[in-house]
């Protein structure tokens, strides 16, 4: 029988990436942040103003965890909650001058995982990757 270490290796991936991303976060006096703070900081310096529903939907996280990131960056300085004036219900979030001030560490960062990763791996097999992996993750 033939062991298939895919998920093996794309789970390791994702510790190695955590780590370098935890290096370079605590390299910039951002060490506060976490990995998983960067979906939701990406969408926001995109998005500039989400309700937290889309929010949750745009990095397909649940509401709960969602929140939980939210409350942290909030305390964090980063980002600002507040309801929305026409719906109270929807809590709207968006960033602080100081959360929209991090967008070129983010960019840099992101730029340097990037090449670090795909150091020796040519465009037509990056490309090939991309494709797989999207539909793997379709897939679950």
């Amino acid at each position: 029988m033939e062991i298939d270490l895919t998920i093996y290796l794309i789970a390791r991936i994702r510790e190695k990436a955590n780590r370098f991303l935890t290096r370079e976060l605590k390299s910039r006096g951002l060490g506060r942040l976490a990995p998983s703070h960067g979906d939701l900081m990406l969408a926001l310096f995109q998005h500039r103003q989400l309700t937290m529903k889309a929010l949750a939907e745009l990095i397909d996280r649940d509401k709960s965890t969602v929140t939980a990131l939210v409350g942290k960056l909030v305390v964090l300085g980063f980002v600002q909650k507040r309801t929305d004036p026409i719906d109270s219900r929807i809590t709207l979030v968006s960033l602080t001058d100081e959360g929209a001030s991090l967008k070129a560490d983010f960019k840099d960062i992101s730029r340097r995982l990037y090449e670090k990763i795909f150091r020796g791996v040519s465009d037509p097999e990056r490309k090939a990757l991309s494709t797989l992996l999207a539909k793997i993750n379709e897939n679950l």
